[in-house]
């Protein structure tokens, strides 16, 4: 009996403990799973499996989802195929990681800085709070190690750590998103810190969301880590969870990020790839963190139901060199600009034609780059794309000294 009391007393102590130090506009839920920790706020139902799957859901209508905003979008065109209130400014949350993780991926590709590098934290850093891997001021961990905490673990502290090491300061960092937002036509957003905490102006909307997201996931890099489920940092001792569950249970996952706070509610950015066809989903302010795996896995099954990608078939070899008109040259070779690949509604293959028109003859002087012709897409008989077709090499204009080295180099064979 004796032993009951003390275990209910420390039970209690325990949980008094918990709640006196938590903050939930600042500090992460924190679960432990067979010994690893999560640390996305309120993620209860982390490791949760969906109780539906793609394969016993059909989605032939537009989902229903319980959110304030959604959006769902197709990466390689851009094109929206279902959207909510995408255009109303929300507080993000950690999904702000999304822009954060561009600059920071963008800048290895460029090579400014490598995954190798070795970054301090700040005590700025540190201080960050929330989901975070608790990093020490004066402590040292890779690009490659914080990129993981971020993309897996939604650590705060590690990406303002990125920000300041990519921009020497948090705040020269959010002048960048800000002005990476604008050259990829966010006009929702506003930026005011690097890894989402709640904070006044710090808006963006659903579609803005997916527009960063689909310039994200053009970066293979980021994909190394936006799929993991659980891996660890400091030789094991700190464990991640990754707080998109989706990437544990959804066909064809690929990312992206979560987030939540007071403010935001309940966020997701799901990317998913099937059949050559890659996805974007984006739930904002949703209900519950349960409600937001389960609106995006409806927008992207409604999404794979629906839609395909076809490659339209064009014969290159109808692209014959075209005569030129008093040219030192005569004829030039021509090539169109790559055709890129068509959405289009399941079943609709048969659809998808092309239709080349080009000129008989061009005058000289042709210019490299100069239009001759161009090719149409057509879907269902309507024209979807259009691409130029041109010339590939310069062609100078006959003159008398072109005219006599020809008739001098005809005399030679006589």
């Amino acid at each position: 009996m004796q032993k009951k009391i003390l275990s209910c007393v420390l039970v209690f102590l325990f949980a008094f403990s918990i709640c006196a130090h938590a903050d939930v506009s600042e500090q992460p839920y924190v679960e432990s799973v067979n010994g690893l920790i999560a640390t996305e706020y309120y993620s209860d139902d982390l490791l949760e499996e969906p109780s539906e799957t793609a394969a016993t859901v059909p989605m032939t209508t537009a989902p229903g989802v319980k959110a304030t905003s959604v959006v769902l979008m197709e990466a390689s065109t851009g094109k929206i195929l279902h959207e909510n209130n995408a255009r109303e400014k929300l507080f993000p949350a950690s999904i702000t990681k999304i822009m954060t993780m561009l600059l920071v991926v963008e800048a290895v590709d460029n090579g400014k800085i490598a995954l190798s590098d070795k970054v301090e934290t700040s005590e700025h850093a540190a201080s960050m709070g929330g989901s975070q891997i608790w990093l020490k001021p004066g402590e040292t961990m890779t690009v490659d190690e914080l990129l993981k905490a971020a993309a897996v673990g939604s650590a705060n502290d590690a990406s303002v750590a990125l920000a300041e090491y990519v921009a020497g300061s948090e705040e020269g960092f959010v002048a960048m998103m800000n002005q990476r937002a604008q050259e990829l036509g966010m006009e929702d957003t506003t930026f005011r810190n690097a890894c989402g905490l709640d904070e006044d102006g710090h808006m963006t909307s659903a579609r803005d969301v997916a527009i960063m997201a689909r310039e994200l996931i053009r970066h293979d890099t980021i994909k190394k880590y936006s799929t993991i489920w659980m891996d660890s940092l400091r030789d094991g001792a700190t464990q991640l969870v990754n707080t998109n569950k989706l990437v544990r249970y959804y066909m064809g996952a690929t990312g992206l990020k979560t987030g939540t706070t007071d403010k935001a509610g309940f966020c997701l950015a799901a990317t998913a790839k099937r059949d050559g066809m890659e996805l974007i989903a984006v739930v904002m302010h949703g209900e519950s963190s349960n409600e937001r795996f389960t609106g995006g896995k409806k927008l992207l099954d409604y999404g794979f139901a629906n839609w395909g990608i076809v490659t339209p078939e064009f014969d290159i070899a109808q692209l014959q060199d075209i005569r030129v008109v008093k040219g030192q040259k005569q004829s030039v070779q021509i090539d169109v600009d790559p055709i890129q690949n068509q959405l289009v509604k399941k079943g609709g293959a048969s659809g998808v034609t092309t239709e080349l028109s080009l000129d008989e003859s061009v005058q000289a002087p042709v210019q490299e780059g100069q239009k001759v012709g161009s090719v149409r897409v057509l879907v269902d008989g309507e024209e979807a794309a259009i691409y130029n077709v041109c010339t590939v090499e310069s062609v100078e204009k006959i003159n008398w000294r072109f005219c006599f080295a020809r008739l001098f180099a005809q005399f030679l064979t006589l």
